[in-house]
């Protein structure tokens, strides 16, 4: 297949063309992985995930509308996916703070760095899930509030409270006295 484009593939893949669909998850694959390794925070989790977005939209790419793009809408699919798993475990937002033992031997300054990241990685996974889906979607998938709004169907106006209120809870974890 050379530079077949994404609704190429789809037409075949819809045909029951098994390859063409594969090139569609190699393309997708690191994207809908981040996805949901950004709202599960769990690398396990977030491959099984991201594995089982694919496998759904396998099952259900007949319903697809050839209009859209195919990258937003499989990245919908796997933040949805991971939504309904959180709500289905009743996760609590917790952090799991593992720490290398090596971690004293590394030069300071990548510590710190380190450090810095886990921290921000834990206030993420401490937000509630629908706030941290739209701060996935805005700035790491780097979606316009419009298209949040369009891929998570909810008004505008949510997205830019849900956006607020995630900034606001971050700013005050990461900013308050340990």
């Amino acid at each position: 297949m050379t530079a077949l484009t994404d609704r190429d593939l789809i037409v075949r893949a819809m045909r029951g063309d098994h390859d063409a669909f594969g090139e569609l998850v190699t393309r997708y694959q690191t994207g809908v992985f981040n996805v949901c390794y950004r709202i599960l925070h769990e690398r396990g989790e977030a491959e099984d995930l991201a594995q089982e977005s694919f496998m759904r939209a396998y099952d259900r790419l007949n319903t697809f509308d050839l209009e859209r793009e195919f990258g937003p809408w499989i990245r919908r699919v796997a933040a949805n996916l991971c939504l309904n798993h959180l709500e289905s475990q009743k996760v609590t937002t917790q952090f799991n703070e593992e720490r290398d033992a090596d971690e004293t031997q590394r030069p300071e300054a990548v510590a710190e760095v380190r450090e810095r990241s886990e921290q921000i990685r834990g206030a993420l996974a401490s937000l509630p899930a629908q706030y941290r889906v739209v701060v996935e979607l805005r700035h790491y998938q780097e979606l316009s509030y419009d298209e949040i709004a369009a891929e998570l169907k909810i008004p505008l106006s949510d997205v830019k409270s849900h956006l607020f209120r995630a900034r606001k809870i971050l700013a005050e974890k990461l900013h308050a006295p340990d």
